[in-house]
């Protein structure tokens, strides 16, 4: 599976651990804030006592040893083995450790190759029989039962720019545009983890803000938060401890999403000791035992609660955790109060609560965080706002335009969750959501007008659906023209979840051919001019069709019949297994009929970016039970999101290295 975002693929949170920070406390008082992590990175399980599979684990070694080393052996190591790494790929060390990680995709992909006899190439002398071919594929598929049972790595994340804003939203009603200073996520790297010392100096800050807003002030009128968040003072001339370690109980229950340990309280009581040390009054002690909380791990880190037995290598997640690893992914934001009682009485890990909690959060308008998150890097329109365009071919492509094409992804997204509908609608459907802005690309502007974004019946069975959309049309084109290649590729792996190896080096872009040769020709003339290159012929044949096939749509995803050069589009091509097109319409036809590769790519993905972590080992097994369950349901968008959720990777964590 592709990593997510920005590799023309999703982008993986970042696994790092920040284990220690110091913040310097203003307002007249120099207080170092020790800060602590709770949970490590763990790594480390075996099969157990599950003799399905272990019989499975037998039966793949078997088959690896006498069927899979013989058919490399024989059709492959020529060219991929010790001597000789054609395309850069060799199985010399995937033959010694076949169930490692690091080949799940060389097998995949060499699979995938074999089945739709493009490997070994037409000219090699050795070819494998029908029946050879469909044994090396399905014993390929077994080599993940090599792979022991195993959540694997559990990531203690911290929260992104917008979770962070809206849990502070959440928490003290104040505007999220308090965060906007902070640095956005790097692209391709996504949440990092790590505390930089600006990034804690920035969060300072907003804590500053925080209070100003929510805390008076000594000798300032009360704000509505006071009382609301310290409870009552203490009377005067008593021991003020005890009242403070109320007040600091039920502020860290809220900011951590759990409730805080002992050890925990007594961190916040030694800042409030300080505090009143330097003189400072009991309400002013409690403001800086808030700002402390503001900026701890516990609250800026999505962290367990509790210790857990010794002996444990893997336990549930305990129900705070998985109701904050339930609310992020899906509202981006803290568990709700229903949510978190829920935890208290601890519920969350019946499946049928659990599943009910599911459908209520994403029929909450909060879940637009799905795909803000997930949905507009899965389809690339996370890069659409800042994509350069010539402005003298396409004056078009305003803001306002580019705001109406990520809504119009955005809410026909959505829709497939709120209507529970297939995932096959992405890609064969008669229906989007236009407004005046976005419907002069569809040619309906006669039809739509206003700024309001709405549901619009499609009668052209060349629009509907993803590969069509023209957001994403947009964003898979060069600047000044489009680029099959680019479109091609993105089907390939982000729809139907097929790596596409990268371009080998010193092979000249279709700029740099020569001026006069290809003055006269269409964009697919020139593309296959280009692939007649032997090195580039075996990729391009598989991904050029697809790019050709929606040529008819220019760089920004208007309709047309002829391309730049003034000559006619052919669309026309033809896929593995002989399945021809003539049209973009015949190509959604034939890329919906896989639907099993749609619904096992998007499980990939959005497992992978719910669990924070790139997938391996044991994780294969789980995407094929998910990806049965999710098809026997008629591929349904709902359960394939409960699924996820439900799921081992998701409800379990590692306890050991």
């Amino acid at each position: 599976m592709s990593p997510l975002f920005e590799r023309n693929q999703l982008s993986y949170p970042c696994f790092a651990s920040s284990r220690s920070g110091a913040s310097l406390v203003r307002g007249g008082l120099a207080v170092m804030v020790r800060l602590l992590v709770m949970g490590r990175f763990l790594v480390g399980v075996v099969f157990g006592a599950d003799p399905e599979l272990a019989a499975a684990n037998a039966e793949a070694r078997k088959s690896y040893d006498e069927k899979i080393v013989p058919f490399v052996e024989t059709y492959c190591s020529s060219c991929h083995g010790e001597k000789k790494r054609k395309g850069g790929v060799s199985f010399q060390y995937a033959l010694r450790s076949p169930g490692s990680p690091a080949f799940r995709k060389l097998w995949r992909d060499s699979a995938f190759n074999v089945k739709g006899e493009e490997m070994p190439p037409e000219e090699a002398q050795k070819q494998p029989s029908a029946e050879e071919r469909k044994v090396f594929e399905d014993c390929v598929s077994g080599l993940k039962f090599l792979s022991p049972k195993d959540p694997g790595s559990f990531v203690i994340r911290r929260l992104t720019k917008i979770e962070y804003a809206n849990t502070l939203h959440d928490l003290f009603g104040v505007d999220p545009e308090i965060a906007r200073e902070l640095p956005d996520e790097v692209a391709g790297a996504g949440y990092l983890n790590s505390l930089s010392p600006l990034l804690m100096e920035q969060c300072l800050t907003i804590a500053n803000d925080v209070l100003h807003q929510i805390v008076s002030v000594e000798g300032a009128p009360p704000t509505p938060f006071e009382q609301q968040l310290f409870g009552d003072p203490p009377a005067a001339g008593t021991d003020m401890e005890p009242a403070a370690r109320k007040a600091a109980r039920l502020l860290a229950r809220r900011a951590y999403r759990r409730p805080p340990s002992e050890a925990e309280l007594d961190v916040l009581l030694q800042v409030f000791a300080l505090a009143r040390d330097h003189g400072q009054s009991y309400a002013g002690a409690l403001r800086l035992m808030l700002k402390a909380v503001l900026v701890s791990p516990q609250f800026l880190f999505i962290t367990p609660c509790g210790e857990t037995a010794p002996e444990a290598e893997i336990v549930p997640l305990d129900d705070y955790q998985l109701a904050s690893r339930l609310s992020y992914l899906l509202w981006a934001t803290m568990p709700d109060p229903e949510l978190s009682n829920l935890a208290d009485e601890g519920k969350l890990h019946d499946p049928a609560v659990l599943s009910a909690q599911v459908r209520r959060l994403l029929g909450d308008p909060r879940s637009r965080a799905l795909f803000d998150g997930f949905g507009a890097q899965w389809l690339g329109l996370d890069k659409l706002a800042a994509k350069t365009f010539e402005g003298e071919k396409f004056p078009q492509m305003t803001p306002a335009m580019r705001r109406a094409m990520y809504d119009e992804a955005r809410l026909f997204f959505e829709s497939l969750i709120h209507e529970n509908r297939s995932l096959i609608t992405f890609i064969d459907c008669d229906y989007s959501f236009l407004n005046e802005t976005l419907a002069t690309i569809y040619g309906l502007e006669k039809t739509v007008t206003g700024p309001e974004m709405r549901k619009v019946q499609l009668t052209d069975p060349n629009r509907g659906g993803i590969l069509a959309m023209p957001g994403i049309l947009a964003t898979n084109s060069f600047p000044n023209r489009t680029s099959p290649v680019k479109r091609g590729v993105w089907v390939l792996e982000e729809v139907l979840g097929q790596q596409v190896p990268p371009a080998p080096p010193n092979v000249p872009a279709l700029e740099k051919q020569d001026k006069q040769t290809v003055a006269t020709l269409t964009m697919r003339q020139r593309t296959e001019l280009h692939r007649t290159d032997p090195v580039c012929a075996n990729c391009h044949k598989i991904l050029d069709p697809i790019g050709f096939g929606l040529e008819n749509f220019d760089a920004i995803g208007r309709w047309r019949d002829q391309d730049e050069s003034g000559g006619a589009i052919d669309p026309a091509g033809e896929l593995p297994g002989k399945l021809r097109f003539g049209s973009p319409s015949e190509l959604k036809r034939i890329i919906a009929a896989r639907a099993d590769d749609l619904c096992r790519n998007l499980t990939e993905k959005m497992l992978a970016y719910a669990l924070c972590r790139p997938l391996e080992g044991y994780d294969e097994i789980v995407v094929d039970q998910l990806t049965a369950t999710i098809a026997r349901d008629g591929y349904r968008m709902q359960t394939l999101i409960t699924e996820i959720i439900t799921s081992y990777p998701f409800t379990h964590r590692r306890t050991k290295e």
